[in-house]
């Protein structure tokens, strides 16, 4: 029998993370479950979510423990990678799902909300891989070998925008940037890091409303995927997931080339403009109905 898995989800106390907890445990993994228990907007906290996500998983007979702490905060950041650790002895993967929303269109959202979404979106990912990274990069520096996960919840706003949410798109696009990057950075150590951009119901996307194609736990199996060692290999990818489906997206790409030859503004223009013809439209950011 292969030792399970120990895999942190973060913001598992409802929605796409309590799926995702609830998937990995019926899949054999350890869980630690982590969640502030805050409102959708990020104030507020309560224990009950992280805790009553934990007592699910120990009733079916998994594994699991409850961590609250901030994902914003550096030391309690470290302290979810301590938990995995004092309680398991290993931390395997990392799947980085904590989001609040504050809604409102650009001329109607000010500093205040741009940086709370910001915080929780790309520095609590920045934040929780950091923690769990530095235990795998020494881990690998003392000769063990790593076969570690991190996987990161981006959005279709963060790929293709979203009327009326410009932080959360913006700061979806980063986390996105994010893992590229990581990716890139941790491979070294034996380090996969991928992200997801889940299309799902839950209480950030109420605009979505109860619809059965929408829920939450037809994204999770492919989060399990890739967080286990069957995804080997995959690393720097972006998949968007949900309703039933499941889409690779081939990112950004140099397709229409200029050479510059001392053109004026007016022919760089023209060029420009004729290069853009040539191209598929872009997709249109999601509007809410």
């Amino acid at each position: 029998m292969t030792t399970p898995r120990v895999v942190l989800v973060t913001g598992a106390g409802r929605g796409i993370g309590r799926a995702h907890a609830l998937a990995m445990a019926a899949d054999g993994h350890r869980v630690v479950v982590n969640d502030r228990g805050t409102g959708a907007d990020g104030r507020g906290d309560s224990r009950s979510p992280a805790d009553e996500v934990v007592a699910e998983i120990l009733a079916v007979g998994g594994e699991g423990v409850a961590s609250h702490g901030d994902v914003c905060d550096e030391g309690d950041a470290a302290a979810m990678v301590g938990l995995a650790l004092d309680t398991w002895g290993r931390l395997d993967a990392v799947v980085n799902n904590a989001g609040i929303l504050r809604s409102g269109l650009l001329l109607r959202t000010g500093p205040e909300e741009w940086r709370a979404v910001l915080e929780v979106h790309v520095i609590g990912t920045m934040l929780v891989t950091r923690a769990a990274a530095a235990f795998w990069r020494d881990e690998a520096k003392a000769g063990r070998t790593v076969d570690a996960s991190v996987v990161n919840t981006s959005s279709t706003a963060g790929l293709f925008g979203f009327v009326g949410e410009p932080a959360y798109s913006a700061a979806k696009a980063g986390v996105i940037g994010f893992t590229l990057t990581a990716a890139a950075e941790l491979g070294r150590y034996g380090v996969r890091v991928n992200a997801v951009a889940p299309a799902a119901a839950t209480r950030l996307t109420a605009w979505a409303g109860d619809n059965p194609s929408m829920a939450p736990e037809l994204v999770s199996p492919v989060v399990v995927w890739l967080a286990g060692p069957r995804s080997v290999g995959v690393t720097g990818r972006v998949l968007e997931a949900g309703g039933g489906t499941i889409s690779a997206i081939s990112g950004w790409q140099r397709a229409e080339t200029i050479v510059q030859e001392n053109d004026s503004v007016v022919v760089i223009g023209e060029r420009v403009r004729d290069a853009l013809a040539r191209l598929p439209p872009p997709v249109p950011p999601w509007t809410p109905s």
